[in-house]
């Protein structure tokens, strides 16, 4: 495709705005309302994006070629309470409608968490997909789920992307797009995007957690068990609590625990001892989870997390998903958290890009962001339809 025109609604930090202008794209507008993202979009792209798409006027939006939106997620993510259509941050779809209902760009390009797919039965998908048929959009039969980790990039993250090109005569036509990455789950490495050299300083961590982790590598190293595959709690080793009437998987995991230090007793009793029973643990902390396989022999050599759930250790070939508000992983090997540099880097921004000074609102503008290798496949892809 030669030059074109698009706009950025929902922008952010620009994640659609870096693919679609490697692809020679003119960014003509683009619309946000958090203040730090607007200055890191102006930082970058020197294109003002302080506009509340609910008070622009569709009338008002310069010609475009393409309509790219990243609408916000929470209504219909696990993470929140799936209303969906029924709270307010779900009805931003319409503003999105409302544009097109104007403009009738010839390519949209739209994204959300992947659970937009099957939320409340299907039915949030089919509203979405009649009113973009309606408006003479052809689209893909199903929404396409993508994860970077498809593309050779280091983090799981499936989204959903919604691909349509504008041809009201063939709208029963859907769209051949395919998004099949060549990358399997765990052939990624994620040292191929962080740095070795990093000073640990504010991305260290704490003598507590250090204690805590290195307590819980002494006890995968002591037991019979190199791939423990259940959750590890550690109330259970020595309690005889009635378990009858719990649920089926709960029951099932503490008669694993407690036959785990039925076996393993002298050892654990003397990993308890020696860590004062885990008496300064907080009670998430008392809970270990191995994730890892038999990929690596040790909690260092993994990726960690300080989960609600407890201590999760993970193989270190790619990243969970970037999410805005979830603690950072921990690089076992550096004892370090993951840098915003590098975040950056997992959603395939370039190292020239300019963060936001504050690491907490970089992790949280790049866990809302979209992937730009992943647009940019999907743009090409969405080019060829038309």
């Amino acid at each position: 495709m030669q030059r074109f025109r698009f706009i950025d609604l929902f922008a952010g930090i620009g994640g659609f705005h870096q693919a679609l202008a490697a692809l020679g794209g003119e960014c003509v507008f683009a619309s946000e309302i958090d203040p730090a993202c607007v200055s890191v979009y102006s930082d970058n792209y020197g294109v003002d994006s302080a506009h509340d798409i609910t008070r622009v006027d569709a009338t008002g939006v310069p010609e475009h070629d393409v309509l790219c939106a990243g609408f916000p997620c929470q209504a219909f993510s696990k993470a929140g309470g799936q209303r969906g259509f029924h709270e307010t941050r779900g009805t931003l779809f319409f503003d999105v409608e409302r544009i097109l209902r104007h403009s009738r760009p010839k390519y949209i390009l739209l994204e959300n968490v992947r659970n937009l797919v099957s939320h409340d039965g299907g039915h949030t998908w089919t509203v979405i997909q009649d009113n973009l048929r309606a408006l003479g959009y052809r689209l893909t039969a199903a929404p396409l789920i993508v994860s970077p980790h498809e593309f050779g990039i280091p983090q799981l993250r499936e989204r959903v992307f919604i691909l349509g090109v504008h041809d009201p005569a063939r709208i029963d036509v859907p769209l051949e797009a395919r998004a099949d990455g060549a990358t399997a789950k765990n052939a990624t490495d994620i040292y191929s995007i962080v740095d070795s050299d990093v000073p640990v300083g504010d991305f260290g961590i704490s003598e507590y957690e250090e204690r805590i982790l290195s307590a819980w590598d002494e006890f995968h190293g002591g037991v019979d068990l190199n791939t423990i595959g259940f959750p590890v709690w550690a109330e259970e080793f020595k309690s005889d609590r009635p378990i009858d009437g719990l649920p089926g998987w709960k029951r099932q995991f503490i008669e694993k625990n407690r036959a785990l230090y039925s076996r393993n007793q002298k050892f654990i009793d003397g990993w308890l001892a020696r860590h004062d029973d885990l008496r300064d643990f907080s009670p998430t902390h008392r809970k270990f989870e191995w994730q890892a396989g038999e990929s690596i022999d040790s909690l260092w050599d993994g990726l960690i997390q300080l989960r609600p759930s407890g201590v999760r250790v993970k193989r270190p070939t790619a990243m969970p998903a970037l999410v805005a508000m979830v603690q950072i992983p921990i690089l076992g090997k550096y004892r370090r958290r993951l840098t915003p540099r590098e975040a950056a880097r997992l959603q395939s921004f370039p190292d020239d890009f300019k963060l936001d000074s504050n690491n907490q609102r970089a992790y949280k503008q790049l866990g809302n962001g979209v992937n730009v290798e992943v647009v940019k496949h999907l743009a090409r892809l969405l080019f060829d339809q038309g």
